[in-house]
């Protein structure tokens, strides 16, 4: 069955995992390999920075469009999960999950997480799972009377800006993206070398691809088959993606019980002396 919204065709993108042009052209081949099996009328579409993210996963024709587990869980109407990226690393053990490394300038004396205290914290968007509500989770058990950072800079956006804001020194510590932060290790090393993992936050469930409305049967059973398919599997490799699986629901409804936790937890603690607007709880 061909998904469209009125006559017109339904979209898939991946800028979510797009961290290089050259990583956003193996995404795009992938999904041509895999919807041509299942739905080829949908159309893989653009929506690179600095296009805002939000417009993407507010768009009404979405048949597969990578969308951060946050802002879907908090949507309403939610978009439906299609399917869920399992990463190939042995350290993602086999599962949809993903978390947040904090970095640090690789020239810097920080070893730990409390040891930037007092310095500059770089987070994404405010709508960000990885790069928002994970490092926030991870600091409540830090606060207290006395603001933790210095200043919370203006938003980095992207995981690729995150990284950027701490190699040029605009911030001593930032939120990446487990997943975004490998695939650029591999495609990006020069950048990727200029910083430093010295905490991790626990793994939750990685961003899915969703859909709006109903997901498409034969959309989700070509992604949940594409591993068995060796033009894909070849796509898959540099992508570092093991499989897709069919999402838990579970997992993103613990995203928004958290995050309401964390806004409660964080409007009455200070987080910094100084906060971008951006990120007023």
């Amino acid at each position: 069955m061909i998904a469209t919204l009125d006559g017109a065709p339904m979209i898939a993108n991946a800028r979510m995992y797009s961290v290089t042009p050259e990583v956003g052209a193996l995404w795009r081949r992938l999904f041509a390999s895999v919807l041509e099996k299942a739905d080829p009328a949908v159309e893989i579409v653009e929506h690179a920075p600095p296009a805002p993210i939000a417009e993407l996963w507010a768009r009404p024709d979405k048949a597969a469009v990578f969308m951060c587990g946050l802002p879907q869980s908090l949507a309403a109407p939610r978009p439906a999960l299609v399917a869920a990226p399992v990463p190939s690393p042995a350290s993602y053990g086999g599962r949809a999950c993903y978390w947040t490394d904090l970095v640090v300038h690789v020239d810097s004396a920080f070893e730990t997480l409390e040891q930037t205290f007092g310095h500059r914290l770089a987070l994404t968007t405010p709508e960000s799972q990885s790069g928002f509500a994970a490092p926030l989770h991870t600091l409540m058990v830090h606060g207290g009377v006395r603001p933790l950072y210095r200043e919370i800079v203006a938003p980095a956006v992207t995981p690729l800006g995150a990284l950027s804001a701490v190699i040029e020194r605009r911030a001593e510590v930032a939120p990446l993206d487990s997943y975004a932060l490998a695939l650029l290790q591999r495609h990006a090393p020069t950048l990727t070398t200029g910083v430093r993992v010295v905490a991790r936050t626990v793994p939750t469930a990685i961003p899915a691809l969703v859909a709006s409305g109903a997901a498409s049967p034969a959309i989700a059973a070509a992604f949940l088959a594409a591993d068995a398919d060796p033009q894909a599997r070849a796509l898959m490799a540099p992508l570092l993606l093991a499989r897709f699986e069919r999402p838990e629901p579970a997992g993103y409804d613990a995203l928004r019980h958290r995050f309401e936790t964390v806004r409660a937890f964080w409007k009455t603690h200070p987080l910094a002396e100084t906060v971008h607007p951006s990120f007023a709880l």
